[in-house]
């Protein structure tokens, strides 16, 4: 009971800097494809995976953008603009700490499924860090304003999510 606790502190936390950085939008960020797979997938462990491959798509095809490689005809993320992919995934990182959160609530949830759930999000945030700090670096060359203050968000949601992924994976 504890330990649950614990971890609905920490995912509370990052909710609220969340909810205080970055208002709501309404522009959709996940793709039609990735809304089904996450509806299909009730258990916690199977949601956060499909959330964060979503989150790493996003950072990785962002990347490719500024590197001036164009989407394929037909590609899912093709009409979404670098900032679209940032916000993204910033958004995807919401929508995983609240799933977290809720599961931690319910007395059901499996624990050691909450607890590879968490795992994936801690190792898709390590791996986040630095292609982050590469986007907010090339922003910042860019002199491209909204991106780069998209890129902040992301870097604070993201140590954020690191941070109470840790902490609840250590409380165990």
């Amino acid at each position: 009971m504890k330990t649950l606790t614990l971890k609905t502190c920490f995912f509370l936390l990052g909710m609220t800097l969340a909810a205080v950085v970055r208002p709501e939008q309404t522009k959709e960020f996940l793709t039609p494809v990735e809304i089904e797979k996450i509806q299909e997938a009730q258990e916690i462990r199977l949601r956060v995976k499909i959330y964060m491959e979503a989150a790493s798509l996003r950072l990785k095809t962002a990347a490719d953008r500024l590197a001036g490689k164009e989407s394929a005809p037909g590609d899912p993320l093709e009409f979404f603009s670098v900032e679209d992919m940032i916000d993204g995934y910033y958004r995807i990182l919401r929508a995983v700490m609240l799933n977290l959160d809720e599961a931690s609530r319910i007395h059901t949830t499996d624990p050691e499924k909450l607890q590879a759930a968490l795992k994936n999000l801690k190792t898709v945030t390590d791996a986040s860090v630095r292609p982050l700090e590469v986007l907010k670096k090339t922003a910042e060359e860019l002199r491209r304003e909204e991106m780069w203050k998209l890129v902040i968000q992301a870097i604070e949601i993201n140590g954020g999510a690191r941070e109470g992924a840790a902490a609840a994976i250590k409380k165990k």
